[in-house]
């Protein structure tokens, strides 16, 4: 009989078993085609046209031969614009700048970062589950807030006459500084005081999110692991360094590559608050890359700095995969 009915099937055409019907496969085209037409025209064909700028002297004022409006007024000039980073130029010189001022802002900044948010995560999680999502709150709500607003506040506070915190260092009876933002020979430690100021506003602005991401990761610890140590005698401190520590490193390498990715891209906050001086010293990569492309209409030359900054992000992204990466969960 088993054999009578495969011989009855074995003529019949075989069915199609994508598991779609044809008005389920319509929904999923209809509803993809939308998503891969947006992503590539205004993802990939971006990054493509970058790349492809970087080799040109470029600007939209110039009307070029080729596609594109590439050629002719705009020409193909190779990896000029890599080698004029380099050249003892103005331009060079400036560009050389702006990537050591993005450098020290953005390490400085992880930095301040981490000492502020892990230590102040434990303690929040340390207190009570009724006031402990208040903290949060406060904590985050700088996060929320606009850029904007919080370069012009925190410009306020550094005011040299008015400002709120040389108004408080003169009631402690100390000598403030002349200029937060514009005093172009005032350093601590080698670094600006421009460059602190900012860093100060941004780390207020931004180490919210941070928190909340360290104490959710806290809530994840087992707290059989922590009993264990206090029963083995370990201290708070111990039990911070040797337990918590090591058991953050996934969450520890998420904060430091989302923190730093950021910390590159940072623009607003500088131009709002010090516009790149007092004599470049808070000048960023990003602001220059948005002047000489916007104001200046040296997209080629913009563009060249765009893929310097990409490359810096990547290497920096894969040094902090590569330190703390691990290969174990809990």
């Amino acid at each position: 009989m088993t054999q009578a009915v495969m011989a009855r099937h074995a003529g019949e055409p075989r069915k199609e078993r994508s598991g779609l019907r044809p008005g389920q496969r319509v929904f999923v085209w209809g509803s993809l085609i939308p998503i891969f037409l947006y992503l590539g025209v205004f993802a990939l064909f971006p990054m493509v046209w970058v790349v492809v700028l970087s080799f040109f002297n470029y600007s939209p004022v110039r009307v070029g031969d080729g596609p594109l409006g590439l050629g002719g007024r705009n020409p193909f000039i190779g990896l000029d614009n890599f080698a004029a980073m380099f050249a003892d130029t103005r331009a060079g010189q400036i560009f050389r700048i702006s990537v050591k001022n993005t450098l020290i802002f953005a390490f400085l900044v992880l930095v301040v970062n981490l000492a502020i948010t892990l230590p102040l995560a434990v303690l929040v999680e340390s207190v009570h589950h009724r006031v402990k999502g208040l903290f949060r709150a406060i904590y985050f709500l700088p996060t929320v807030s606009s850029a904007v607003a919080v370069a012009i506040m925190w410009g306020y506070v550094y005011h040299p006459q008015q400002g709120l915190l040389n108004n408080f260092i003169k009631l402690i009876g100390l000598t403030p500084p002349k200029a937060w933002l514009t005093d172009p020979s005032a350093f601590v430690f080698g670094v600006p005081l421009a460059m602190i100021a900012v860093i100060i506003a941004y780390v207020w602005m931004d180490f919210g999110y941070n928190l909340v991401i360290f104490i959710a990761a806290l809530q994840g610890i087992p707290h059989e692991l922590r009993d264990a140590a206090h029963i083995d005698g370990a201290t708070g401190w111990s039990e911070f360094f040797h337990i918590t520590i090591p058991l953050l490193r996934p969450t520890l390498l998420l904060v430091c590559t989302l923190t730093m990715i950021s910390s590159f891209q940072v623009f607003v906050i500088f131009q709002v608050m010090t516009g790149g001086g007092p004599q470049n010293q808070t000048r960023s990569l990003t602001m220059e890359i948005y002047e000489n492309a916007f104001r200046y209409q040296a997209m080629g030359w913009a563009a060249s700095m765009s893929l310097v900054l990409f490359a810096m992000v990547l290497i920096v992204t894969l040094v902090q995969f590569r330190i703390l990466r691990t290969d174990w969960e809990y």
